[in-house]
């Protein structure tokens, strides 16, 4: 911006929008000192380079207040995990089926985990199992972003929830 603009021709624009056409980079400059705001190179890449006349403290506050109400207007999605076993029982499961479901509806993603211990691992069958009936008792309201997989000693995946 100012004097820190490097070109010898400039594409000016006015205070209002306006095109003011092709001048010299003097000329452009007395124009915005005369108008007492700054010369903003809005455009380098462009030939000759596009300079508005505009104050440019105002026009930082104003991008900065745009950010900032861009930040609160967006929705960050968590990922939740919540923790199966393979013998799990009908009530513990029922509990932990609410939680994947209370997490879906806030609009996060659930991460639903089988932990195998010792030699559970060799009945892996049984938390492919869970974690199939998981996913098809919440189809309606989510998406199974990755399909049940074993890691180590764990089975994961991964749900998130449908866009409205």
């Amino acid at each position: 911006m100012n004097e820190e603009i490097r070109a010898k021709e400039v594409r000016l624009v006015g205070p209002e929008g306006e095109q003011i056409g092709i001048k010299p980079f003097r000329e452009a400059m007395q124009m915005a000192i005369d108008a007492n705001l700054d010369l903003v190179n809005v455009a380098p890449q462009a030939k000759p380079p596009v300079c508005r006349i505009m104050d440019y403290g105002k026009f930082r506050y104003e991008q900065q207040k745009k950010e900032k109400e861009a930040r609160k207007n967006q929705k960050i999605v968590d990922l939740k995990e919540v923790w199966f076993r393979a013998n799990i029982e009908e009530h513990d499961y029922q509990t932990k089926f609410r939680n994947v479901v209370k997490f879906l509806n806030e609009g996060d993603k659930v991460k639903c985990s089988v932990r195998f211990r010792g030699r559970e691992i060799t009945h892996a069958k049984l938390g492919q199992k869970i974690l199939e009936r998981v996913a098809n008792e919440v189809a309606e309201i989510c998406v199974v972003e990755r399909m049940p997989k074993l890691e180590g000693r764990s089975m994961i995946m991964i749900l998130a929830p449908k866009a409205h």
